[in-house]
Formats: structure tokens, C-alpha cells, sequence
């Protein structure tokens, strides 16, 4: 990240570290090249102390006043102030730099391409075409009240919840739904609010008041679903409850038992602080946020964001995937998948199903016209007609042919064969014979099958799919991708209420929720780790997420869940490096055998090799 795309506290923070750095070399420098008193050196370096470990003494001093005493901030104040009680100046500043340079890198992960959720209120229209009195005015949606007629023009987004009165068209529901397949609806049909009129005008009676329509209750429940989630606590945390009160406890108790019985009370004293400065965790506090942090970027060079360390974490303990269909595991591009003539070719079943929709916009006829690989002669092309929510018909060179959904046929009496189960079916029939019908289908995506596939070998026990779409065609893609069980016909809010229930029958483990669209950021942010398809996905869903896939390939989700796991194991080997020579040479300095230069020789040795462990993970190859 660049300097001028950091925030002011990121730029503070660097700047800061830089300062204290800067200083700490100019003490450094000048203590040896001239000799000065004791005096004089605390006056050097103090500064550089101060100017990183300012805030952690602030933190540290703050949480002992509310009780919350042995966390690292604690472990960091006395082991550094320690180190200034006994002379070791230099080890104090450079313990605090390193602090504060692990914190700078995760905070900087964790708000690194982080968007605005204020791109959601796009959603909502400015105006609202009003019928009032048998004239129409424009007023904000806030103003409308239930019971107000309402006009919404092709290509407008539906302002607010209601009932169609006067009209017919078909909706793009793929904001709310996530499902591309647009939605046909005339009178006494109902509209959702972020729904788009795809093809006709119409007249809408209002429902709901604006607070209460769909677009609010996803923004609410995408804020309320953000709070639901438990926060991650830093493992370094974790550890420093348990860690910091032991060595503090030892050091105490090394300070005043001996005396009485040996006497020397200065001497114990000055050796239970080298047991502090020497208990100091310098190699987990900068190896383990470092291993993070090259997990992190690990997973950035192979496609994937992660936000934070914390969700790195998450993300290793995962033993369910939950999965969102279109967009997620299909590519939402629809396309002809099945042909099925009566008494004609295929290639004549195609031909006419082209001409039929030479003039409509819709996407299922533009399916057709690109499965088509012949040219359509316009010329030939007369009294185009296209009836909403039911098909189209045209004339061609005398023959009239309809192209459009089982009711059209019913309409104009032609009797058809079956729908199908798993897309949706155009049925085509010329000067009423029946010719057959044609299936448009999502594609699952190239890597899908494979994707499930490496998440079972790497131990997540069940896979879940959660759709708006049908039962039928959602048990279909199960099927071909692998997928455990399957929850359809669901809004966001039943996505989200699928969701609470999976996670409120989990004994252990942790929830992956794969989602690409507004419709799924509820659930993306109540899981435990969200992850959003960033291509082609939302804003929404990637402002949600604490994952987001760069590529929308299927096969960053496993790659992820690898890099994870390697980066916690990675961490777990610092951190038993660390106590195993931490545990030798606290021994031997409490018996007053390692003298503090060589304890101080050990926690550098110990620092290197447990960073180097850390860098390794950037070089992980999945």
C-alpha cells in the first residue's frame, strides 16, 4: 500500500515507528562512540522509548484501571521498563519498536481495499414518480405512503415494496435474489424494492413504507448480522493472559523469597528484572503477527484478500463450507444447454427460436441468439410482438411463430411438452404446430467440482448450498459439484436465518459462507468468515466479507483454507521455538548463571530463526 492510500492513523503510526527508529540508531551511535554517564545514555534513548511506547503505556496503564491487567500491553510495560531499571536501554526501545511494528503491519491488513458500505445506498431511488389526484409529482421515497400509486419506467429500479396494479414486465431480481433469471409479473404481482423493470411500464401500489422495505431490512441485517459475529480475540492475546501473570508471579516470587532466606535483597532484585527483560517475548511478538502478515500476502499472490490476521485464524479452524448457487458456484451467464425438436431438426427448432426473439432485450433471448450461429435476415421479420410475462411472436414470411413459457402456449392453443427441471424452458410453436422446446441453463463453473472436492480432503466435514433459486435446479448443481445438502427458494433474510441455524448446531469448528451478491452480505458478515466472489461480486458482499476472491475462481477458496492452516502451524512452531529456549535461559538466569548478554544473544537468535519461519509462508506454492 502507498503512503498517500493510507489513512491518517496508518500514516501516523509509520511515521511514529520511523521517528523512535531513527532516534534509537542516533543513541546508538553516540553511546558508542563517546563515553557518558548512566545519566545521560537514559536521557538518549528515552525519547525513542516514548515516542513508540507511549500509547502502550497509555493502554496498558488505562486497562489495569478497569481491572484488565496481564495482557500484552502489561507484558510489554514491564518488561521494557525493567530493562530501563537494570541499564539495558537499547533492549527496551527495540522490544517496543518491534511491537509496534507487528501491530502497524496487522492494522494495515485488516484495513487494506476496505470499501464504503455507503455504495449500498445506491440502491435506494432519489424520486418517486407519484399518482396523487390524477396527476403525477416526484417525491423522496421517505415521503410515499402505503396505499400511494407508483410509476416505474423500463430500465428504473423499483423504489419500494408494492403490488403491480396497471401493467406487466419482467424484473432483474439478481440484487435482491442473486438470481439472473429475470422475473416475469403483471397485475397482482409483487415487487421488492432494488428490483429492475426490465421491459415494461407499470403502476405499483406501495406496501411498505421506505424503513420497512427490502433494500433497508438487507442494509439492517447486514449492520445487525456484523455484531452477531464473535470477535476473534489476537492469539498473542491469548497467550499474554496466561504468559505475562506466570512471569510476573516468578519474578516476584524471585525478588523476595531468596532474601530472606540468603539475604542480598538488592542483588535478587536486580536479578528477578533480568528474569523480566529476559521473559520478554520478543520473538512472538514480532514473529507471530509477521507470520500473519505473510500469510496474508501468501494468499494475496494467489488471488485471495483477507482482511486481518484475526480472520487468517478463523479461517484455519473451518470444518463447514456454506455456499451461495449463481454467481458462486455457477457463472450466472445463462446459455442453451438442451434441444428438443418435434417433427424438425435442431437446427431448424434454433432457427426459429431466433427469429422469434430477434427483437426482444432479454437475456434468455439473448442466450438464444447467441446459441444461434446463423444470421437472422430482419427483412424477413414483420409484426414483432412480445406479450409480457408470457413470450413473443413474429411473422415470418407469412408464418407466425411464438416463442415463450408454457402459459403462452396454453394462451394460443398449442399443446406443448413438459417444462424442464433444472433451467427454464421456451417452448416454440409456428402457425400453432408445435416444434419443440429449447432449455436455458446456468453453467456451473469450470472448477466448482474440483473446489468442493479439495475442501473434503482438507477436512471441512460438510459442504451446504443456500439459493434463491428452485428445489429442483438447486438439487441438480448439488449434485454435479459435490454438495452435501441444500436450502432453496430462500430470501436474504432466509439466508441468513439457514445460516443462524447451521451455526447454532455446530458443537466446534468454524462456518465458511461463500456468497458474490447484495443478497448475500447478510450472511457473509454473520459467518464466521465471509467470503465474497470480488470479480463479480457486489460491493455489498465484498464490504461484508473478510475473504474476497479476486478471480471469482472457485478454487481460491481451498488455496485459502491451505494458506491458513500453514500459517497457524507456522505460528504454533514460533511460539514452541520461543518457550523451549525462553524455558533454558529463564532457568539459567534465575540461577545466576547466563549473564544478560547472553540471554539477550538467545532472544535475538531465537527472533531470527522464528522470522525467517515467518517470511517462509510467502513463498508457499498451492
Amino acid at each position: 500500500m502507498k503512503l498517500k492510500e493510507m489513512d491518517r492513523e496508518q500514516r501516523a503510526a509509520l511515521i511514529k515507528i520511523s521517528v523512535s527508529a531513527a532516534l534509537l540508531i542516533l543513541a546508538v551511535v553516540l553511546t558508542r562512540l563517546f563515553d557518558m554517564p548512566r545519566l545521560l545514555k537514559l536521557a538518549l534513548y528515552l525519547p525513542a522509548y516514548l515516542v513508540a511506547g507511549f500509547e502502550v503505556l497509555k493502554e496498558s496503564a488505562e486497562n489495569i484501571a478497569h481491572g484488565e491487567v496481564f495482557d500484552e500491553a502489561f507484558l510489554m510495560t514491564v518488561a521494557t521498563v525493567g530493562a530501563f531499571c537494570i541499564g539495558e536501554y537499547p533492549e527496551a526501545v527495540f522490544v517496543m519498536l518491534f511491537f509496534n511494528v507487528g501491530e502497524f503491519f496487522e492494522e494495515l491488513a485488516e484495513k487494506k481495499s476496505r470499501k464504503s458500505v455507503e455504495s449500498l445506498m445506491e440502491l435506494r431511488r432519489e424520486t418517486v414518480r407519484v399518482e396523487r389526484g390524477g396527476s403525477v409529482a416526484e417525491a423522496p421515497p421517505e415521503e410515499v405512503l402505503i396505499g400511494d400509486t407508483i410509476i416505474v419506467r423500463p430500465g428504473e429500479r423499483v423504489p419500494l415494496d408494492g403490488v403491480i396494479t396497471e401493467g406487466g414486465t419482467d424484473f432483474d431480481t439478481s440484487i435482491l435474489t442473486g438470481e439472473a433469471m429475470p422475473l416475469a409479473a403483471g397485475v397482482g404481482s409483487d415487487a421488492s424494492a432494488g428490483f429492475v423493470n426490465l421491459t415494461g411500464v407499470i403502476k405499483m401500489r406501495v406496501t411498505k413504507e421506505l424503513a420497512d422495505s427490502a433494500v433497508s431490512r438487507i442494509l439492517a441485517l447486514i449492520e445487525s448480522a456484523g455484531e452477531c459475529k464473535a470477535k476473534t480475540d489476537s492469539m498473542i492475546t491469548r497467550f499474554a493472559r496466561y504468559y505475562t501473570p506466570a512471569v510476573v508471579i516468578c519474578a516476584v516470587i524471585l525478588a523476595f523469597l531468596p532474601p530472606i532466606f540468603a539475604g542480598d535483597l538488592a542483588g535478587w532484585i536486580k536479578r528477578a528484572l533480568v528474569f523480566l527483560v529476559v521473559s520478554c517475548p520478543c520473538a512472538l511478538v514480532a514473529s507471530v503477527p509477521l507470520a500473519f502478515f505473510s500469510g496474508i500476502g501468501c494468499a494475496s499472490r494467489h488471488g485471495v484478500l483477507i482482511k486481518g490476521a484475526s480472520h487468517l485464524e478463523t479461517l484455519a479452524s473451518a470444518d463447514t463450507a456454506i455456499f451461495d448457487k449463481t454467481g458462486t458456484l455457477t457463472k450466472g451467464v445463462f446459455k442453451v444447454t438442451e434441444l428438443y425438436p418435434n417433427g424438425c431438426t435442431e437446427r431448424m427448432l434454433l432457427e426459429a427460436a431466433a427469429m422469434a426473439e430477434s427483437y426482444s432485450s432479454h437475456p434468455v433471448a439473448k442466450s438464444i441468439r447467441a446459441a444461434y450461429d446463423g444470421k437472422v435476415d430482419m427483412t424477413r421479420i414483420k409484426d414483432a410482438r412480445e406479450i409480457a410475462g408470457r413470450g413473443v411472436s413474429v411473422t415470418v414470411d407469412g408464418v407466425r411463430i411464438c416463442a415463450g413459457n408454457a402459459g403462452f402456449m396454453e394462451d394460443i392453443g398449442v399443446l406443448y411438452q413438459g417444462d424442464s427441471y433444472t433451467g427454464t424452458t421456451v417452448h416454440i410453436a409456428a402457425n400453432g404446430k408445435y416444434l419443440g422446446r429449447l432449455v436455458i441453463s446456468d453453467e456451473l463453473k469450470e472448477d466448482a467440482e474440483e473446489a468442493v472436492e479439495r475442501l473434503k480432503r482438507l477436512g471441512i466435514g460438510e459442504t451446504v448450498m443456500l439459493t434463491g433459486d428452485t428445489d429442483a435446479a438447486a438439487k441438480d448443481t448439488a449434485a454435479k459439484c459435490g454438495i452435501d445438502r441444500v436450502y432453496a427458494g430462500l430470501l436474504p433474510e432466509d439466508k441468513l436465518a439457514a445460516l443462524e441455524e447451521i451455526i447454532s448446531k455446530k458443537r466446534s469448528g468454524r462456518t465458511v459462507f461463500i456468497g458474490d451478491g447484495i443478497n448475500d452480505a447478510p450472511a457473509i458478515s454473520r459467518a464466521d468468515v465471509g467470503v465474497a466472489m470480488g470479480a463479480l461480486g457486489s460491493d455489498a458482499a465484498i464490504e461484508a466479507a473478510d475473504v474476497v476472491i479476486m478471480d471469482d475462481s472457485l478454487i481460491r477458496v481451498p488455496a485459502a483454507v491451505e494458506i491458513a492452516r500453514r500459517t497457524k502451524k507456522t505460528v504454533l512452531e514460533n511460539i514452541a521455538l520461543a518457550l523451549g529456549v525462553k524455558g533454558v535461559v529463564l532457568a539459567l538466569g534465575a540461577l545466576g548463571i547466563a549473564p544478560l548478554w547472553l540471554a539477550v544473544f538467545a532472544d535475538v537468535g531465537v527472533l531470527i530463526l522464528a522470522v525467517l519461519n515467518s517470511v517462509k509462508i510467502l513463498w508457499i506454492s498451492i
